[in-house]
């Protein structure tokens, strides 16, 4: 089998917050989007291993903050490459808060949700989010993980569903 044909799929680039104990957290994700447009479903996929992916079991809500192909990079070494649980990667993170959630303020565009469902594999959880919010931020187009990994030259962190060895 060759893995490289799953780099075919379309992929955007996106930071999935929520809070730990009031304190804002979050993670890198590839893997996010719209299940239904009535009523407004979005579906995200977190590792177990990711600290957030325990954050937003605990909270029941999370934000996705879409990045446009001019968010700075650093967005997703921060959030992409040390875990929520050792660091607030916030601090270093420019955001706000928009309907009670987290959102980078350098994305084009964020979803906030309440968990409604979620769906166990073997490595990662996938979660079901009844969108109670979203807006566009700045006008960019959106990353796609393509535009990350052949533009930016970015890699993918061992956690993400779309890592190969």
């Amino acid at each position: 089998m060759n893995k490289n044909a799953f780099y075919q799929l379309s992929y955007g680039v996106y930071v999935v917050s929520t809070w730990d104990k009031g304190r804002a957290t979050g993670c890198t994700a590839n893997s996010a989007m719209q299940i239904t447009s009535s009523p407004a479903t979005i579906a995200i996929s977190i590792n177990h291993d990711n600290y957030t992916n325990q954050c937003i079991q605990d909270t029941g809500k999370f934000a996705v903050s879409i990045l446009g192909e001019h968010s700075s990079p650093g967005i997703i070494g921060t959030f992409g490459f040390r875990s929520g649980k050792d660091c607030n990667k916030f601090d270093e993170i420019e955001h706000t808060v928009k309907s009670f959630l987290p959102v980078v303020s350098d994305a084009c565009a964020y979803i906030v949700c309440e968990v409604i469902d979620k769906m166990e594999t073997s490595t990662h959880t996938v979660f079901l989010g009844k969108v109670l919010d979203a807006d566009l931020l700045k006008k960019d187009d959106p990353m796609t993980y393509s535009f990350y990994h052949n533009v930016i030259k970015g890699k993918s962190p061992k956690n993400a569903p779309t890592y190969i060895e």
